[in-house]
């Protein structure tokens, strides 16, 4: 039988749409799903900030009568206007190893963004950089990270069959723990306290609603980021989503702040304890019995990783060292917690400053993944 591809127009289509990824990763032990509440809000465009800057319409494909996939096509007005192009993006994209299904698919993102004025396709991407972003295309035996997510590795054969050419890797890395602080981080760090009268300060939640530094936090990573590859720098009304749902779940001892002598944000590294195989136990629901999963991997038993979501340096501070301040702050602490291994986000293959930063570590390249892009 043909493929048949349907918008989603209800909150049964949208939940439909949520958990197909379930059916279709039944048998893998690497992927990790997404917080089912979470998706199904973000999917939501009246609970989603984003639907105030991007377009988007969610497509379910069937064939013998069964889901066989699924995509989200999106036009990100800020990211359109920011970096000057007319572009429609593909994301929350899933299928079958069937060819049908994936032409299906993206054929009705083309023709999505086609009726929009788009003339060039590119993913998988999000509403903004906070939602997952990427296909895997190496390291499809490692288990995907919470922030992220895995795929089979017949996605990227269907992508070159299709025409689609890489636009750009992020690299994932595995940074084992080490044994001691490495001596060149206590050194610089040391240096550039008393050089510059920078100090790392721990926050709490009082001090995010005192200060605002919720806001601030995404003020500075806007700054750090918004040269970076397809960026959507956030309006005031998405940061004020992300910091309810996000920031307000993270243990802030991961979370390490530097303040210059003026008291003025500069930099800021955030983690959290791996949740990916609570996730993976809860199949991303916290109800019945699923919140005691996450919780007892955030707060009470943690799991081997620490995942490594962002750092953020003022871009005038760029160059003078602030990532060892992080470090030398986060180390003693992911070390007496017991984590035997960190593992970065997604970081662009041409970000050198990060990468020799990680090279300080004994460390691996264990995952690779790419957007594909092609003209329409």
């Amino acid at each position: 039988m043909s493929v048949t591809i349907k918008r989603v127009v209800s909150r049964r289509d949208r939940k439909a749409f949520v958990e197909f990824p379930l059916k279709l990763y039944k048998d893998s032990p690497y992927y990790v799903p997404g917080l089912f509440i979470d998706e199904m809000n973000t999917l939501n465009p009246k609970k989603n900030p984003s639907a105030d800057f991007c377009q988007f319409e969610l497509f379910l494909a069937y064939k013998d009568g069964e889901i066989a996939g699924r995509v989200a096509a999106i036009v990100n007005e800020i990211a359109n206007r920011d970096w000057q192009h007319a572009e429609v993006r593909y994301g929350w994209f899933d299928f079958v190893d069937d060819p049908e299904v994936s032409r299906a698919l993206l054929d009705a993102v083309i023709a999505y963004g086609r009726e929009r004025g788009m003339n060039r396709i590119a993913g998988p991407l999000g509403f903004t950089d906070q939602d997952p972003e990427g296909m895997v295309v190496e390291g499809f035996d490692q288990m995907a990270t919470f922030a992220l997510r895995y795929n089979y590795p017949y996605y990227m054969k269907h992508m070159e069959a299709l025409g689609y050419e890489k636009v750009i890797d992020w690299l994932e890395y595995k940074i084992y723990m080490p044994e001691k602080m490495p001596e060149r981080i206590t050194r610089v760090a040391s240096i550039i306290e008393r050089k510059y009268g920078v100090r790392v300060r721990k926050i709490t939640k009082q001090d995010i609603r005192r200060e605002d530094l919720g806001h601030k936090i995404f003020d500075l990573i806007n700054r750090t980021y918004c040269k970076l590859y397809d960026y959507t720098v956030l309006p005031p009304k998405s940061v004020d989503y992300v910091v309810d749902n996000f920031l307000g779940i993270l243990d802030l001892k991961f979370v390490s702040t530097v303040f210059d002598k003026d008291n003025n944000l500069i930099a800021v590294g955030v983690s959290m304890a791996s949740i990916a195989r609570a996730m993976q136990k809860c199949r991303g629901r916290l109800f019945p019995f699923g919140w005691f999963h996450v919780l007892r991997s955030m707060k009470w038993k943690y799991e081997e990783a620490l995942e490594l979501l962002l750092i953020a340096v003022e871009p005038e501070w760029s160059n003078k060292g602030l990532i060892a301040l992080i470090f030398a702050d986060l180390i003693p602490i992911a070390a007496k917690a017991g984590f035997k291994y960190a593992e970065s986000n997604g970081e662009l293959e041409s970000n050198n400053k990060v990468q020799n930063t990680f090279d300080m570590f004994e460390r691996d390249l264990v995952k690779r993944r790419r957007i594909y892009a092609k003209d329409i």
